[in-house]
């Protein structure tokens, strides 16, 4: 989708308008889900080649729920290690999260909130990193609270375990679980004082993730995915490309 607009004297497509947006702003928050990381060749869950297409024993849905986790600690760790953390470990940042990485050292960005777990924001250089679903570089023993590192995880023969004896668990969102209140409430803040809001790679269909959207209070609310989203209507600019490919030409 590319829209005309006469700003700054001349008609300008979606790209120079983004690029004009981010070089005059001081204040930009970027708000991104799994489209980030699929172009580092992490499998999303819910493209054509995502996690929900492919067969397993158990829907993808029901494997990552705090139940199965309870229920089935082995089957569980089995999918996690293989389909989320390896991918995560063994992949490198984009130009998505590289270019924001530099505008944050720049001081025009704020903050990164990103439904994502996989650390690529930070191994790009980012610093104010709000992980709303969590990460699978943090894990902690469901018993004494114990911090692990990914790696007691992913080298664990099976199930992991603490040396209390409880199992050591990601410490990511599961279904059935809730958000962080306080990850939300400084995702809420940061959106709602933001002058540019770029939201990127997200079909924007996550709840409650997707209802930060509702808390932007400014004109340039720019949205970037492959595909629409049911929130393209109420965005300033709407860019229907792959992210890294987006940025990759600012």
């Amino acid at each position: 989708m590319q829209r005309e607009n006469w700003l700054y004297g001349g008609l300008m497509n979606n790209i120079d308008i983004l690029k004009n947006w981010i070089d005059e702003s001081d204040n930009i928050v970027f708000f991104g889900g799994a489209g980030v990381s699929t172009e580092s060749g992490i499998p999303d869950f819910r493209s054509v080649d995502g996690l929900y297409k492919q067969k397993y024993k158990y829907p993808p849905e029901t494997i990552v729920s705090h139940t199965f986790l309870k229920q089935k600690p082995g089957e569980f760790f089995e999918f996690y290690k293989e389909k989320m953390v390896a991918p995560a470990i063994n992949s490198k940042p984009n130009m998505a999260h590289e270019k924001l990485a530099q505008w944050e050292k720049e001081g025009k960005l704020k903050a990164v909130i990103t439904q994502n777990i996989d650390g690529l924001h930070q191994a790009a250089g980012s610093e104010n990193v709000l992980e709303l679903h969590g990460t699978v570089h943090k894990n902690y023993c469901d018993r004494c609270y114990k911090q692990y590192k990914v790696s007691d995880v992913i080298n664990a023969d099976g199930i992991p375990k603490c040396e209390c004896g409880g199992t050591i668990r990601p410490d990511v969102v599961l279904y059935e679980e809730g958000l962080d209140s306080d990850v939300m409430s400084k995702a809420i803040n940061y959106i709602s004082n933001a002058d540019v809001l770029i939201i990127g790679g997200t079909s924007l269909v996550v709840y409650p993730a997707a209802g930060l959207i509702r808390y932007y209070r400014g004109n340039k609310l720019v949205l970037v995915n492959l595909s629409e989203t049911s929130q393209d209507g109420f965005a300033d600019l709407v860019i229907h490309e792959k992210i890294g490919e987006v940025f990759s030409r600012l």
